[in-house]
């Protein structure tokens, strides 16, 4: 099982810096340069390269101008779009707004209840967008209980092997409660453990498993692999949501891991933004500035 409590919660997540030698070997073994991850990369540092945005963070925006906000997205230098919503557009609407400008959508949040009430459909219209992904993002609080944990993982088994068959890969994107115990059990170390690895992702949300004090890099070594896609949002010192850079995570450190947790998308996020622009802009910086 991962250490789930190496740090209390409101600290800061420790995880140390990287050294030279850790990105040299990293070079010089050509994985920064692999296709399969998606960072710029010298002898010196990498930098991760189309960084994403998972589209939560503009609703109110998209609701308001569809496609004026993906123009927006796309001149503050956004390359992949996570949808949470599809705004009564269909699949062929979306790809086409997409590559007008110059985007993609590698996966999109879908809730457990269309996953297995629908799941032919949303298949589809993933294929049809041309996304590899389809993530559960959420529970409501009735679906807690260690028997919703058994039958998520039952889900997320079964239509992993439909993804699967259909060229996509089902994944799950963590809040703080899966890190919560319940009836003996943490349930995010029983989703790892009790999904097949070759079927299920993870989708691991930096703030959410730093607002639950656990430790992201304990489960990124314990699950080598399992961590195709990242939300990348911060926890400021008082335990609130921030723009990326403003708060307490060391995203370099994190980021310097790509290799062993198999991170290939990073989705810049702010749930609940007071100005969505500006928290997306100032998000974007701190990430091209980043180095690891």
């Amino acid at each position: 099982m991962a250490k789930t409590n190496s740090k209390g919660k409101g600290g800061s997540i420790g995880l140390s810096r990287r050294t030279f030698l850790t990105r040299s070997a990293l070079v010089a073994g050509g994985i920064a340069g692999s296709s399969l991850f998606p960072f710029a990369a010298s002898a010196q540092s990498r930098r991760v390269d189309n960084i994403g945005l998972q589209l939560y963070t503009l609703r109110k925006e998209l609701a308001e101008d569809f496609d004026g906000t993906l123009a927006r997205v796309a001149e503050l230098g956004f390359k992949e779009m996570e949808f949470a919503g599809y705004y009564g557009r269909s699949a062929a609407q979306i790809k086409t707004a997409l590559e007008t400008n110059g985007l993609v959508s590698p996966a999109a949040h879908i809730q457990w209840a269309a996953i297995r009430d629908n799941l032919q459909a949303e298949i589809d219209r993933a294929v049809g967008i041309g996304q590899r992904y389809i993530v559960i993002p959420y529970l409501q609080e009735n679906e807690r209980t260690l028997d919703h944990y058994k039958r998520l993982i039952d889900t997320l088994n079964s239509a992993g092997e439909a993804c699967r068959d259909a060229g996509l890969k089902i994944a799950y994107h963590n809040h703080d409660f899966e890190f919560d115990t319940v009836d003996g059990v943490v349930p995010y170390d029983l989703l790892l453990t009790e999904t097949d690895p070759d079927l299920v992702d993870m989708e691991l949300d930096l703030f959410w498993i730093a607002y639950a004090g656990a430790d992201p890099l304990a489960y990124i070594k314990d699950h080598a692999g399992r961590f195709s896609m990242l939300h990348v949002k911060d926890l400021s010192a008082d335990r609130k949501m921030t723009a990326v850079g403003e708060g307490t995570i060391d995203f370099e450190a994190i980021f310097a891991h790509a290799d062993i947790g198999g991170f290939k998308h990073y989705f810049v996020e702010h749930d609940n933004p007071v100005d969505a622009f500006d928290s997306v802009t100032t998000s974007i910086a701190s990430v091209r500035g980043m180095r690891f």
